[in-house]
């Protein structure tokens, strides 16, 4: 199917919409994510107080995990920052995760049920 255009319009395809959100996004240094996603969960997580106090406050420890979930979608420079910090994201969960250097395979239970869970914000003297 052959798509007509319009000059005048300032509508793009999917395609020019893609490049053009490309462009705008932060660029993430691989070897620090590398580095980052083998760190143990204390270590993440004094990392997340000490440079993402924001996200530090969402995040929940499940086993040895850390995860932090969003109420919607969060904007691309959050994603980024998540993503140079080691998280990745889970689309069935529809959490970050951090795997806190125990890299395993999916399970098919609730992780928090098995290994308990808890927001070391929640936890800190006010």
């Amino acid at each position: 199917m052959k798509t007509n255009t319009n000059s005048d319009s300032e509508l793009q395809n999917r395609t020019a919409q893609r490049i053009e959100n490309k462009a705008e996004l932060p660029k993430i240094d691989l070897v620090k994510r590398r580095r980052n996603r083998s760190l143990p969960t204390d270590r993440l997580l004094a990392l997340l107080q000490k440079e993402a106090p924001r996200l530090w406050e969402l995040a929940e420890v499940v086993g040895k995990w850390v995860w932090v979930q969003f109420e919607g979608q969060q904007p691309p420079h959050i994603t980024a920052e998540l993503s140079q910090l080691g998280f990745h994201w889970n689309n069935r969960r529809q959490v970050w995760q951090h795997p806190c250097g125990q890299i395993m395979e999916g399970a098919n239970y609730d992780p928090r049920r098995r290994y308990g869970s808890f927001f070391p914000a929640d936890q800190q003297p006010a």
